[in-house]
């Protein structure tokens, strides 16, 4: 099929790889000129594991190209894919002018084709209908342009009126696996009362679904659940919220068993092995944070104020995310008493591992936090560090290893638990520290090697 996908952020860049990938014909569209040569070139603009062998082999097969031109994309796509951002506004609400954007520039370009335009951004619930509006007043405009002075003359450019349907198609990828999420989906949601839209999505999606490219070809057919488009837009809001509460839920419990001397790494073993429960979500630490979470739950309890209601849970849960962040420096001053002098090394910045992410990063609370309180923040990432991203780290040294992280530290803190970070020399480096202190904020290491590496082990929960 011919695909055009709008937006190469996280989701659009992965969706449009994969989709070739896959075997359609694709189109990525990009307002940045900058960032459409470099994928132009076969490079990625984010790191993303297996993103960048995915997008050369299909440039290669000739099935993925990047361009500017809207109207290019939106004249070749049968399915035309909104995957822009919409980040937070400061009151919680999603900002769509960026959605807003792309669906009357699609609407300005449409020809007399039926297309599928699927909403891939996550975007409050309602937008469906929203999105079909904006798209028709861009064929409104396009019409008034073709015939000035005549507002009700039809368009000389449309020999056909335009057809097309608006689908809720929410994405559940994470980031650091968007690629295997992608061939491996849990589930596929499209949101659409129009049984043609429908069979589209369902043939696009067709050899994931049949699980051709998973890692596992012979499980069951990926399960494609199809709903009305409030409910899917619902499903991607409800299920980040509910990992969001399961994560301040642990957390929760993890304050609790530090002060009754209890472990939250046994605890959570032990309910997680309920099948009710399940054990994923549950590894207590210093909170979430990232692109998603943070902005989904905001705007769900926005959508539901907006509604007259009052979304007591998610609100607690926020509230006991943002707390935790200060877990790490109650932590530390435990440890350490007065922080002012201090030199505090994090082992750390992105969000999460295997991603270069730092939206809403627990690690920038910590540097604000312990700049504030007089400390030196120097800091290690196994990609910030090759990169040399600087945005948002000016109260921060970022290092180029861990050894000189470790050097003159009074204290190390673990904020994101990199999988390199279980090998490290901690031996060699408890011994270039000023105190070998370390404060695990994921409960990711070892205690007892730590321990016999000469640490003073601190974890969450523990």
């Amino acid at each position: 099929m011919r695909v055009c996908v709008i937006g190469t952020g996280y989701v659009g860049l992965v969706t449009g790889a994969c989709l070739a990938h896959i075997g359609h014909d694709v189109i990525c569209v990009d307002n940045n000129e900058e960032k459409v040569k470099l994928m132009q070139a076969g490079q990625s603009p984010i790191f993303e594991p297996g993103l960048s062998d995915v997008m050369q082999g299909a440039i290669q097969a000739e099935r993925i190209r990047f361009t500017t031109d809207i109207g290019a994309g939106v004249q070749h796509g049968e399915v035309l894919f909104i995957a822009v951002g919409t980040p937070p506004l400061p009151n919680g609400e999603s900002d769509t002018r960026y959605v807003e954007a792309v669906a009357r520039g699609i609407g300005a370009h449409l020809d007399g084709g039926y297309k599928v335009i699927v909403n891939k951004s996550t975007v409050p619930i309602g937008s469906g209908d929203w999105v079909r509006r904006i798209v028709l007043d861009g064929i409104a405009e396009r019409s008034q342009a073709a015939v000035p002075g005549d507002d009700m003359a039809p368009s000389k450019d449309l020999d056909v009126e335009p057809s097309f349907d608006v689908v809720s198609n929410p994405e559940f990828l994470r980031e650091g696996s968007a690629v295997y999420d992608t061939f491996n989906p849990d589930r596929i949601v499209v949101g659409s009362s129009n049984p043609r839209a429908i069979a589209v999505m369902q043939q696009l999606y067709m050899p994931i679904v049949e699980r051709k490219f998973a890692d596992n070809p012979a499980l069951p057919a990926v399960p494609v659940v199809v709903t009305d488009l409030s409910s899917a837009e619902m499903i991607k809001y409800a299920a980040n919220a509910f990992l969001a509460t399961k994560i301040s839920f642990v957390n929760e419990v993890a304050n609790i068993c530090d002060r009754v001397g209890a472990d939250v790494t046994q605890v959570a073993r032990g309910i997680g092995l309920d099948s009710r429960i399940g054990n994923k979500f549950l590894q207590a630490g210093i909170g979430w944070g990232g692109s998603c979470f943070p902005k989904d739950v905001s705007a769900l309890i926005h959508t539901a104020d907006d509604y007259g209601y009052e979304a007591q849970l998610l609100k607690a849960a926020v509230s006991v995310n943002q707390r935790q962040r200060l877990i790490a420096i109650e932590k530390l001053q435990q440890a350490l008493k007065i922080l002012k002098g201090k030199t505090i090394g994090l082992l750390g910045l992105t969000f999460k591992p295997d991603t270069d992410d730092l939206r809403d990063a627990p690690a920038l609370d910590l540097i604000e936090h312990l700049s504030r309180l007089g400390a030196k923040v120097k800091a290690y990432d196994p990609i910030v560090s090759q990169t040399g991203m600087r945005h948002g780290l000016s109260n921060v040294l970022v290092e180029t290893d861990p050894e000189r992280l470790a050097d003159g530290c009074d204290a190390l803190v673990l904020v994101t638990d990199w999988q390199q970070f279980r090998g490290l020399d901690y031996a060699k480096m408890s011994r270039l520290m000023a105190t070998p202190v370390l404060i695990d904020g994921r409960n990711f290491l070892d205690q007892k090697q730590l321990e016999a590496a000469g640490f003073r082990y601190i974890g969450i929960g523990r």
